[in-house]
């Protein structure tokens, strides 16, 4: 391992700590007119600006960060299979942590290193319900060295910056701020929401997917996955990403806790309609035949509207598990993805 770039984090984490103040990169096929960057290894090292403290992160992780070319998807101009790309990177020292919406449906994966290396890979593991793959690589550079999960809960306001390779352009840059916590983002075309997700104002396009998000310590925050407008974007959370991505290692596959329920946050409606004391809690809409919860929870045995919106009547509410407060289904789904594990249950 290279002591140097040991030394430039721990360095890095003092000057960080004083410093002020549509899917991105779902495998989105290239074609001849599309922008490839510059390898930075070509740059006059001797003759450039001196940088801050951005500067610093970036050349502290850069060398870790991988361009994801997936081969064999199909194409969304033609009828024939093209290629699509994303990011990724080295989580230790023969694996690389990317999308699982970036590798899905290709025949074939290669890596490439910002100095312009080159590997060949293979999937290990691949989790579509927090959008995770793990890639096993051929090669590592010498200059690389696993990025770390940060053990820190984000917090609104933080300062990130992302970096990734948007619409091709390698090793690419992007600073922001965490702008919400613990969201959850419903999956594009299923139906399911991926789980305590970290909202952010950094430029995320097409390309980024896969790659990370990191602090002004240069450890990473979450997993970049998608961008939702304007200004936002959304990342698998480092706390997620330390629970699926060893299991995707060892297995190949990881086991989510839930409970096969349709459920609405209690708000001010559900509240009245309910006759709740305070609009707090999540309530029970359905609970589905042969599921976890079957014959535990109740679910609404009708519904009305309020505001033109379907209200469900008479399901049982959430206001607490394992003694932490659920005010709302996020709480649920961050709790349930973060301190719960599934365990085996037979319906006769």
């Amino acid at each position: 391992m290279n002591d140097s770039r040991l030394d430039r984090r721990q360095f890095l984490a003092a000057a960080g700590a004083g410093l002020a103040g549509v899917v991105a990169g779902c495998s989105e096929p290239n074609n001849a007119s599309s922008i490839e960057g510059g390898s930075s290894h070509e740059i006059d090292h001797d003759n450039r600006a001196d940088g801050s403290t951005y500067t610093d992160i970036y050349e502290s992780v850069i060398d870790s960060v991988t361009q994801v070319r997936v081969f064999g998807v199909d194409s969304p101009l033609s009828d024939s299979p093209g290629r699509g790309q994303g990011s990724g990177f080295l989580i230790d020292d023969t694996h690389v942590v990317t999308n699982e919406h970036v590798v899905a449906g290709g025949q074939e994966v290669d890596l490439q290193y910002i100095n312009g290396d080159w590997t060949t890979t293979r999937v290990v593991g691949r989790d579509t319900y927090s959008d995770l793959a793990v890639l096993e690589v051929d090669h590592v550079p010498d200059t690389a060295t696993p990025l770390t999960l940060s053990e820190q809960r984000p917090v609104a306001g933080q300062q990130v910056l992302a970096i990734g390779n948007p619409y091709g352009l390698e090793g690419s840059m992007s600073q922001g701020i965490v702008s919400g916590i613990d969201r959850t983002v419903d999956a594009p075309d299923r139906d399911f929401s991926f789980p305590n997700v970290v909202q952010t104002d950094a430029g995320v396009n097409p390309g980024n997917s896969g790659g990370p998000l990191v602090d002004m310590n240069g450890n990473v925050v979450g997993v970049v996955n998608a961008a939702g407008g304007d200004n936002i974007g959304f990342a698998i959370s480092a706390a997620l990403t330390q629970r699926v991505v060893p299991a995707l290692i060892e297995d190949g596959e990881y086991d989510h806790s839930f409970m096969g329920i349709t459920l609405m946050t209690v708000d001010r409606f559900v509240a009245e309609e309910n006759d709740l004391p305070e609009a707090t809690g999540v309530i029970i809409d359905e609970v589905r035949p042969r599921q976890p919860a079957h014959g535990t929870l109740q679910g609404s045995h009708t519904r009305t509207r309020r505001g033109g919106e379907p209200i469900p009547v008479g399901g049982d509410v959430i206001l607490k598990m394992d003694g932490e407060p659920i005010p709302d289904r996020h709480a649920l789904s961050t709790h349930l993805a973060l301190e719960t594990s599934p365990v085996s249950y037979t319906h006769l």
